[in-house]
């Protein structure tokens, strides 16, 4: 059974201020919770409708029905399991090799996907500008499964990151030149933008490398792509001939 405590904590934990406060986060599903025991984040508490997890001891994991699940859930389908971690102590960023700097990007699914490919395609580390949604937002959290134990995020002055880097900086923009016939460094930091407005004025100014994806539709009528469909895009075309 959950106490009304740990439900008011545990819930509290939903808005950025109470990760914050209490340096904890959660994490529901059977595949994101065992990626994250697998990785450095340290358990708090896991609660479960099944008897499972099983290497978890009695006093770190608590059998709870599916109504009290639903009580302290994010999800609006419930799944069955709940962890609540730890936040852990921020990583310093790797200035080396390709690296993804996201500019405002305020859509959680945008987000945890974003990091899911980055993981998919060996980009171990995203800087993030102080707008661009938490990382340890539970929906973040769930669009991941699991690639946030493995890809290192910080939340930088990203206009100040981009001014002092040694790197080449490339962003998408619709007059850029053609991602396709472009001979692409194995090193660099590509920007990607937020899915309103694209990449803000004063990061474009720092931008060195201007680049665009062609649209191949007989109408030509499509404004934009989805921001994580373009970081796909850009992933891959940037690892294609590595």
């Amino acid at each position: 059974m959950v106490s009304k405590n740990q439900i008011k904590l545990i819930t509290s934990l939903q808005q950025k201020k109470y990760r914050n406060i209490e340096k904890l986060f959660i994490a529901e599903g059977t595949k994101v919770i065992q990626e994250l025991l697998q990785s450095n984040f340290e358990l708090e508490h896991l609660y479960t409708t099944k008897e499972d997890f099983n290497e978890i001891t009695s006093a770190n994991r608590t059998i709870v029905s599916e109504s009290d699940l639903k009580k302290i859930s994010a999800l609006s389908s419930i799944n069955t399991c709940l962890g609540v971690f730890r936040v852990p102590e921020s990583k310093t960023t790797q200035k080396e090799g390709l690296l993804v700097a996201l500019d405002d990007i305020r859509d959680p699914g945008n987000m945890g996907t974003i990091l899911r490919l980055c993981d998919w395609f060996g980009v171990k580390e995203v800087v993030c500008s102080k707008t661009t949604v938490d990382i340890y937002n539970p929906k973040v959290i769930q669009a991941t499964m699991g690639s946030i134990s493995r890809v290192n995020v910080n939340y930088v002055d990203l206009n100040s990151f981009l001014e002092n880097t040694t790197l080449p900086v490339f962003g998408t923009f619709m007059d850029g030149k053609n991602i396709y016939n472009q001979k692409l460094p194995k090193e660099g930091i590509i920007v990607m933008g937020n899915e309103a407005n694209g990449i803000s004025s004063t990061i474009e100014k720092i931008v060195s490398d201007r680049l665009s994806i062609p649209r191949f539709g007989s109408l030509q009528q499509t404004e934009s792509l989805n921001v994580a469909t373009a970081t796909a895009i850009v992933l891959s075309e940037f690892k294609r001939n590595c």
